[in-house]
């Protein structure tokens, strides 16, 4: 890779609307005063950044469940699967990732296999970072069902700044681990409901890379500890 590939990155093309818009506003801006023409291209460099869609070396392996978002663990609990999927009322062990405006959106899938189910639910728009986000907050569901017959929830929910929740995907479509399915505008959150007796392989507070961090692995489970330095 150049030096130059490092900082350049491919954008997703759901930004390039936003980032026509924001060099408009800059070229209005350097026309009235220059110092805010230059704070618009700063912003304008931002939303480029935010759109990025790099590529990534995703595991291969039976069995692992990736992070489906780039990001921090923020929670890690037992939590009943939205109902509107219907994956039944048992609560099962939830990971969350929390996005911040600074991470990629660009979402993919934490396993490879069908998609059974997807629903979308309006909502409020709190803090993404926050436990009642999964319950309060806008949100889109996905079930996918891999090769055993389990499934497995993803769920996009928007944040505190986000209104948009965009989904690629549809009922019926096959999935590979880390094929893109989704994009969230502006700071958001993704949870995954892991199979009951699988542990997750991360803690809380960990950096996740969607497509490439191992969250769990369906032969494992016993939960992988951690410390903070």
């Amino acid at each position: 890779m150049t030096m130059l590939g490092t900082f350049l990155k491919p954008m997703h093309p759901e930004g390039y609307r936003f980032v026509g818009i924001f060099a408009a506003i800059t070229l209005v801006l350097f026309w009235l005063w220059e110092p805010l023409g230059w704070l618009g291209l700063g912003l304008t460099v931002w939303c480029y950044y935010f759109f990025r869609d790099p590529k990534r070396s995703v595991p291969l392996g039976e069995g692992l469940i990736l992070s489906p978002a780039d990001g921090v663990v923020s929670l890690i609990e037992p939590a009943v699967p939205p109902v509107e999927l219907g994956m039944g009322p048992e609560a099962l062990l939830r990971v969350s990732v929390f996005m911040s405006v600074f991470n990629c959106h660009v979402n993919r899938a934490p396993v490879s296999g069908q998609v059974t189910a997807i629903a979308y639910r309006p909502g409020t728009f709190v803090n993404a970072s926050l436990d009642k986000a999964s319950s309060d907050n806008e949100r889109n569901s996905l079930a996918i069902q891999i090769a055993d017959g389990r499934r497995i929830a993803v769920v996009q929910i928007a944040g505190l700044v986000a209104r948009r929740i965009v989904c690629f995907t549809k009922v019926g479509q096959s999935l590979r681990a880390g094929d893109r399915f989704g994009l969230i505008r502006f700071g958001s959150r993704l949870d995954v409901y892991l199979p009951a007796g699988v542990a997750p392989q991360v803690a809380l507070g960990q950096t996740m890379i969607a497509g490439e961090t191992v969250i769990a692995d369906l032969s494992v489970a016993t939960q992988r500890l951690a410390r903070t330095e």
